[in-house]
């Protein structure tokens, strides 16, 4: 298995290093972008995508799907992750296989009936391309169906191509899951904050054996014009409840009041920019959640004025800040109770210690202290998946 790895991360690297002077040349370009480098891996081959609403291609925006059959590539299925095709689903929102009014093509969901796409659902596919903007948070569960699709493709032998972009959120940081918390929400041992791209993190998925059989046939065509530490902003939103870059900045730390009482914002203009509960003592800013097409039907608190704080002009630097959760947790008087599903929380921290820890009145720094030697590890383990240094 140690050699079947090595050759195909010299395929990533390989195609990496080609291009490493355009890199420093041009402006940035996403995967996708490199149509020049695609083309010809798909040339007369039957191809599946994963895609959604953010697969898209050069300055005009124009979709993946649209752009390869413009150009008469053999499209045989689509699939698409939480949030759907369009991305206009809610979280969590089971979504049902469909076809494409505009294409024709047949849309099979990885977020409803099946996460893994089954043999039948592949049949005749030759070839499937993987491209969707990730966030860089470990419980944002595009990655976790980017290791369904690396499971399939590993199952049936069916190349995978990865056609990368940055990560808007590039930092290391948070508690790293452990086994025992795995699910869709986390499957992979692995910072909150990965300070990976998604075709970097498929190399580690392959090279760290944490496919259940053998390794995904992969290739990742790589972004130029971009390396960690460079910021990048999204030109379309990820997911309906991540509507900016002060949104995607702040969801590293806000997400985790998704498994309390506390309302992070869904069903107002500013989602994962304004936290509250329906009580005074939590702040003077105010707002009230409504059901909202297109953004949450089923917003906590619905209909209920809640009070807390607005963070919509705040300079987010970036990384995970536990510093609102643990206000709102002294602010509550509830203890335990503040959790409404102590499980979820812990699924999402990737850890049950977090939960412990806060409960205990620990401090940020204690906290934080206490995740340095698997932060140190992870980091170690990074190194050798880094391709955009």
């Amino acid at each position: 298995m140690r050699n079947r790895n090595s050759f195909y991360c010299f395929v990533i690297l390989l195609v990496f290093s080609h291009l490493s002077f355009a890199q420093e040349e041009n402006p940035l370009r996403t995967g996708a972008d490199r149509l020049e480098i695609l083309l010809p891996m798909i040339q007369g081959k039957k191809v599946a995508l994963v895609v959604n609403q953010t697969s898209i291609v050069g300055s005009k925006q124009k979709h993946l799907v649209d752009t390869l059959l413009t150009l008469g590539i053999p499209i045989e299925v689509i699939f698409a992750p939480e949030h759907g095709f369009r991305g206009e689903a809610d979280a969590g929102e089971l979504i049902s296989d469909s076809m494409d009014p505009k294409t024709g093509l047949p849309i099979i969901s990885l977020y409803g009936a099946n996460k893994k796409p089954t043999a039948e659902q592949l049949k005749g596919v030759d070839i499937i391309l993987f491209d969707i903007q990730d966030v860089g948070t470990r419980f944002y569960t595009y990655i976790s169906t980017l290791h369904y699709v690396m499971e399939a493709c590993a199952d049936y032998l069916i190349p995978l191509i990865v056609l990368d972009r940055p990560n808007p959120n590039d930092f290391v940081d948070g508690p790293v899951l452990v086994q025992s918390m795995r699910s869709f929400v986390g499957m992979h041992e692995i910072p909150l904050l990965h300070g990976l791209t998604v075709g970097e993190l498929a190399c580690m998925i392959n090279e760290e054996g944490w496919l259940q059989k053998q390794n995904c046939p992969l290739t990742v065509i790589p972004v130029s014009g971009w390396k960690h530490g460079d910021p990048y902003e999204l030109p379309i939103k990820p997911s309906p409840n991540l509507p900016n870059q002060t949104a995607i900045r702040l969801y590293p730390s806000l997400c985790f009041f998704e498994a309390t009482r506390v309302s992070v914002g869904r069903g107002t203009p500013s989602p994962f920019q304004v936290i509250g509960y329906p009580d005074k003592r939590y702040g003077l800013f105010k707002f009230k959640p409504k059901p909202t097409k297109g953004g949450d039907m089923h917003p906590l608190q619905k209909g209920k004025t809640c009070y807390g704080m607005d963070l919509r002009e705040e300079k987010i630097a970036g990384g995970l800040d536990l510093s609102y959760f643990l206000r709102f947790y002294k602010l509550s008087e509830q203890g335990k109770d503040f959790f409404s599903s102590p499980e979820f929380f812990d699924k999402l921290a990737g850890t049950p210690e977090l939960r412990h820890q806060i409960m205990e009145g620990k401090s940020e720094e204690e906290i934080r202290a206490s995740w340095q030697p698997a932060l140190s590890r992870y980091k170690e383990m990074r190194k050798k998946y880094l391709i955009y240094k």
